[in-house]
């Protein structure tokens, strides 16, 4: 799939079936993450994989919009490196995020950048260092077929913008052509 392909029909999956990551859309998807640029090539992120039903669980109710996780088959947890990157670990790790997503897409499953959760209790939880902070967690997994009415009522409602109102040429509000 090409990437301008995976970026359309790339969607947040919030229903997944129960069937588990294979190894090998896994390892690609972490291999996307591994590649991603970041500030200075300092790399302030690391990934703890959640496959565990119990953690998955616990993860899910630490967050109001957080509840799919426990049928999602995995969940990863995107930490950042204070200390390896004061001013930039977030974004650095957001790109990396974005760079699985795209992957996962490619690979014929779904996710959903998820950032409603507790960070002391997944921190806790997963045993992660204190100079670490998570900055997103991500679902991944096989979508579930269901027919979505919000979802199908919130892309009439809000549209994507259109081009020409998110971009200037040469300075704010500067028509493209």
């Amino acid at each position: 799939m090409e990437v301008l392909e995976a970026i359309r029909v790339r969607k947040s999956i919030r229903a997944y079936s129960p069937n588990p990551v294979p190894k090998e859309k896994l390892e690609k998807i972490l291999e996307a993450a591994r590649l991603a640029p970041s500030a200075e090539n300092k790399q302030p992120w690391y990934f703890v994989i959640v496959t565990d039903p119990e953690r998955r669980k616990r993860i899910a109710k630490s967050g109001r919009f957080a509840r799919f996780l426990t049928e999602c088959p995995l969940v990863i947890v995107g930490c950042g490196d204070r200390q390896a990157s004061p001013k930039w670990y977030a974004i650095d790790v957001a790109i990396a995020m974005q760079n699985m997503v795209l992957a996962a897409t490619s690979e014929g499953l779904g996710t959903c950048w998820v950032g409603s959760f507790d960070e002391e209790l997944v921190k806790r939880l997963l045993k992660i260092p204190e100079r670490y902070n998570v900055v997103a967690l991500l679902a991944v997994g096989y979508p579930k077929k269901k027919f979505d009415l919000l979802g199908k009522i919130m892309h009439l409602i809000r549209r994507r913008k259109k081009l020409r109102n998110i971009v200037g040429l040469e300075e704010y509000g500067g028509p493209l052509a």
